[in-house]
């Protein structure tokens, strides 16, 4: 959101709670960035996030999903990359296509049945990198993302996204816990 249009929704939340303007102008409109996956992991840190941070009218949220950009090549068995021909790169772009509208349809639901409204957004690439680039672009204020709770040895080798966002991210970060029953 760009500054002007902040201190408008900032106003116009003031007007709509009946405060003044002057009220209103003190009042900032938090903008929440929720990366989500198809992990359940992702969604709890969205439910999360809704039950503890998002009170106020005068927040906005937003869905953020990161897809992996489409290779044009693939690697078969034999380990030498091939040029994937123009119906598979259409047949896979279509799958991603529908596995992020499921993912966005189930973090939705979420909002809906917690009578929160919320905004939507599907970036693509490198999860962790395009994360941090669309919550400074969207000027995110707080960026909430789940954790998968592993090791330091697993992280190490297989990366994680909440620990490289934490680092990066030109926002406040919250990564959310599993809840314990799928914590290791």
């Amino acid at each position: 959101m760009e500054g002007e249009q902040r201190r408008e929704a900032t106003e116009a939340a003031g007007a709509e709670g009946g405060k003044t303007g002057e009220e209103a102008r003190i009042r900032k409109v938090v903008v929440v960035v929720a990366a989500v996956d198809e992990s359940d992991v992702s969604l709890h840190a969205l439910s999360w996030a809704i039950d503890h941070l998002l009170k106020s009218a005068a927040n906005t949220l937003v869905l953020l999903h990161a897809q992996r950009a489409i290779d044009h090549f693939i690697y078969p068995a034999a380990g030498h990359a091939v040029y994937a021909t123009t119906s598979v790169l259409v047949s896979i772009k279509k799958a991603q296509e529908e596995n992020s509208r499921n993912v966005i349809s189930r973090a939705m639901q979420i909002c809906r049945e917690k009578q929160v409204d919320a905004k939507t957004a599907i970036v693509d690439g490198d999860a962790k990198e395009v994360i941090c680039q669309a919550a400074e672009q969207m000027q995110a204020d707080l960026l909430v993302v789940g954790s998968r709770g592993l090791g330091t040895i697993k992280r190490t080798f297989l990366g994680s996204v909440s620990d490289y966002v934490a680092h990066h991210a030109k926002c406040p970060v919250l990564i959310v816990k599993p809840p314990k029953e799928n914590h290791q």
